[in-house]
């Protein structure tokens, strides 16, 4: 019998496995992919729906942050008179500087000053030891003295000779040898008498004095020291009060500055810091030079301060403001809020803040005038007493809700305060009426201000 023709009886207990049928391997397939096309919808379904939560709670978030105030610093706006001015950069000065030297030479003696004193015009602060001129003077009064001797004597012969030729004993040559000799005494003591005056004012020159009223610096040389005549610098005195500033303008501008100089006569200038922020003192321009550096294309020009309280010093740099005209009802706002976009300058406005400074921004165009430091001053698009944000813009959009404080100044003052302010007033609170707005200070903020070139 063979093998095909054995029953299933047999072939099992031969051990031999009966194969499974064609339908039913393609079933089981069928049914392990669906469980697995189910398992995958599943997890795509789980992945699906953590994306739309997670942007669903990240939507609620932004729309949170959105709807929270931004903290902002404001400053209110304020119509005040303002100089329109030009700026430049200055050098400090003295009206007039001498270095003292000595005329003379010799030893020096203790000093008649105390370093960095004022000195008068005229007083004594140094002196050369005089004795070898005291006796090159006595000297010299000695040798007048001996020639007018001389002189007296040949006189006394003259006249005697004289009687004797007038009686026809003597000839008329002896006559006039002893006048020649008169006159030659004559000569000698008018040379004693130079003599004389050259040591007396040597002798003076051994007391060196002040020549103009200043402060007096640091001593050069110690007493003690051989000083040589017109050679060695002993010390230094500038004139503080009136005090100099040269400072330089371009070209470009020097014909506006002759003109108001003619017209006016005097010109107001003040002068500022190092950070243009705080003013030094305010004086006077007096003059400009004749001619324009060709090299830099500038004209010098100087100006003259008191200087009472000596803020100034010599060779300080100063900031020069050069005022032109006065504005008698400028609008003014801190530079820190002037912005600039596509359409221009503009600022960001806070309104409807209440007491505690909660209100909403948005953006208000403005026309700059120009730049005076710190303070913008505006042609239109504010009112004087609008609050304007000088720190925080950058985190703001239109309609944007705000928590606005007072700005501060660097002095801690804030910017809503004058210096003259008075208690009864409403301690600078920029959300009160605009009739309480008072000087606008500089501002702390970090906006980006319009870099726009002052007149």
């Amino acid at each position: 019998m063979s093998f095909e023709d054995a029953p299933e009886s047999h072939l099992a207990s031969s051990g031999i496995e009966q194969q499974p049928s064609a339908p039913r391997r393609s079933w089981v397939r069928i049914v392990i992919y669906l469980v697995l096309a189910t398992v995958l919808s599943l997890v795509a379904w789980r992945i699906y729906q953590n994306q739309k939560q997670t942007a669903a709670n990240s939507a609620s978030q932004a729309a949170a942050l959105q709807n929270r105030p931004v903290p902002v610093q404001v400053a209110a706006a304020e119509q005040k008179p303002m100089p329109i001015f030009l700026t430049a950069l200055g050098t400090v000065m003295p009206y007039m500087s001498v270095t003292v030297k000595a005329r003379v030479s010799g030893e020096l003696q203790p000093v008649k000053f105390t370093e960095g004193q004022q000195v008068k015009q005229g007083q004594t602060i140094l002196v050369i030891d005089p004795r070898p001129y005291q006796a090159a003077l006595d000297q010299a009064k000695g040798n007048l003295a001996h020639d007018q001797a001389l002189l007296k004597n040949a006189q006394a012969e003259f006249a005697r000779y004289k009687a004797l030729y007038d009686a026809g004993v003597v000839s008329k040559e002896v006559m006039q040898t002893d006048e020649a000799a008169q006159g030659q005494y004559q000569g000698a003591i008018e040379a004693d008498k130079a003599a004389v005056e050259t040591a007396q004012l040597q002798l003076q020159w051994c007391t060196i004095k002040s020549p103009i009223n200043g402060k007096i610096g640091l001593r050069l040389v110690d007493p003690g020291n051989i000083i040589t005549a017109n050679t060695t610098n002993l010390v230094i005195i500038n004139q503080f009060q009136p005090i100099s500033v040269y400072f330089t303008l371009p070209e470009d501008q020097l014909p506006q500055v002759l003109r108001k100089l003619a017209a006016e006569k005097r010109l107001a200038v003040d002068a500022y810091d190092q950070d243009n922020t705080q003013k030094l003192a305010t004086g006077y321009l007096l003059t400009a030079d004749n001619q324009i550096d060709t090299t830099t294309g500038t004209g010098k020009l100087k100006a003259v301060f008191d200087n009472k309280d000596e803020a100034l010093f010599p060779n300080q740099f100063v900031n020069i403001h050069l005022v032109m005209e006065e504005r008698p009802a400028a609008l003014v706002v801190p530079s820190a809020a002037i912005q600039t976009g596509l359409q221009g300058s503009f600022v960001w406005v806070v309104d409807h803040a209440d007491a505690q400074g909660n209100g909403t921004a948005r953006i208000q165009p403005v026309k700059v005038a120009l730049a005076e430091g710190q303070v913008t001053i505006l042609d239109e698009g504010l009112q004087p007493g609008q609050n304007v944000v000088v720190d925080g813009a950058d985190r703001l959009k239109p309609g944007q809700n705000v928590t606005a404080s007072v700005a501060q100044k660097r002095g801690g003052q804030k910017a809503g305060q004058g210096a003259g302010q008075g208690a009864g007033q409403s301690g600078g609170n920029p959300f009160a009426a605009p009739s309480a707005a008072s000087n606008p200070g500089a501002p702390a903020g970090n906006g980006k201000p319009d870099k726009r070139n002052k007149q």
